[in-house]
C-alpha cells in the first residue's frame, strides 16, 4: 500500500478450512505461513525504503528499514506484523492470516517527484513476484532433482516452497491493486504527467479514500484472485521445466 506517511503491504489469505480445534500439523503449518509472511513483508518493505533512497528521499533508510532484518520493520508495525498475524491465525483456528506493514516517505519529496514515489511504491510488488519466482525455479529443480519425493524433509521443503510461491503472488498482485491505500493507488503515476499527478495526489491525500478503497479492494479480490493464482499456478507449475 501507499499512503502519505509512506509506503505499506497488506496481506489476507485463507490458510486452510476452518477446524474445532488446531492440530498439531495445523500449528506447524500456520507457523510456516507466518514465517514466510515476516520474510515476505520484510523484502517488500526493504524494497520500498530502498528505491526511495536510491531516488533521493532516505526517510524509510534513517529508520533503518534498507535491511532484510526483520526487527527494525516490526519496531514501526508491531501490531501489522506480530501481534495481528498471531492472533488472526489463533482466533481463526488455523484458516486465515492478516497482517500488513510499512515503510514512511516524505510527502513533500513524493509531491515534487511523483513518478519516483511510483517507482517506490512498484518495488514492493516487484520484490514480490521475485521471491515467487525464485520459489518457482525452486520447486521445479526440486522436482528434476527429486528432492520432494520422500515424506520427511522434501515434503516439507516442497511445503515452504509453495508457500513461499503462493503468499509472494498474492502479495504482488493485491498490492498492486490501484485502490488507496494499496501501492497501485500510487503506482499509477507512473503514467501521468508531474502537473496531473500532483492533482492525483491532492484527491488521494485529501480525502478518506483509505478505510473505502481497502474494504472495496478486498471484497473485489475475493472473487477476483482465485482464478489469477489458479491460472499462475497451472503455467508455472504444472508443467516440469527440467
Amino acid at each position: 500500500m501507499q499512503s502519505k506517511c509512506g509506503a505499506s503491504t497488506l496481506v489476507p489469505h485463507k490458510i486452510t478450512e476452518v477446524q474445532a480445534t488446531l492440530t498439531p500439523d495445523e500449528i506447524v503449518l500456520a507457523f510456516i505461513w507466518y514465517v514466510v509472511f515476516l520474510f515476505s513483508t520484510t523484502c517488500h518493505e526493504a524494497a520500498h525504503a530502498l528505491a526511495a533512497k536510491l531516488q533521493g528521499d532516505e526517510t524509510a533508510a534513517r529508520g533503518g528499514q534498507v535491511t532484510l532484518n526483520p526487527v527494525p520493520h516490526i519496531r514501526r508495525e508491531p501490531f501489522g506484523m506480530v501481534l495481528v498475524p498471531i492472533a488472526s491465525v489463533i482466533l481463526s483456528k488455523g484458516s486465515s492470516l492478516f497482517g500488513w506493514a510499512s515503510a514512511p516517505l516524505d510527502p513533500e519529496w513524493e509531491r515534487r517527484f511523483p513518478r519516483r514515489s511510483a517507482i517506490m511504491a512498484m518495488a514492493g510488488p516487484a520484490a514480490n513476484f521475485i521471491l515467487m519466482f525464485l520459489a518457482v525455479l525452486g520447486i521445479q529443480i526440486g522436482r528434476a532433482m527429486h528432492l520432494f519425493s520422500n515424506q520427511g524433509g522434501g515434503a516439507f521443503a516442497f511445503q515452504l516452497l509453495f508457500i513461499l510461491f503462493s503468499l509472494n503472488l498474492l502479495l504482488g498482485i493485491f498490492n498492486l491493486v490501484p485502490a488507496p491505500p494499496l501501492d497501485g493507488s500510487s503506482a499509477v503515476m507512473i503514467f501521468m504527467g508531474d502537473s496531473t499527478a500532483r492533482r492525483y495526489l491532492d484527491w488521494l491525500r485529501g480525502g478518506n479514500l483509505g478505510l473505502m478503497g481497502l474494504l472495496a479492494a478486498v471484497v473485489l479480490f475475493r472473487y477476483v484472485y482465485p482464478p489469477i493464482h489458479e491460472v499462475v499456478t497451472d503455467a508455472l507449475l504444472g508443467v516440469q521445466w527440467f
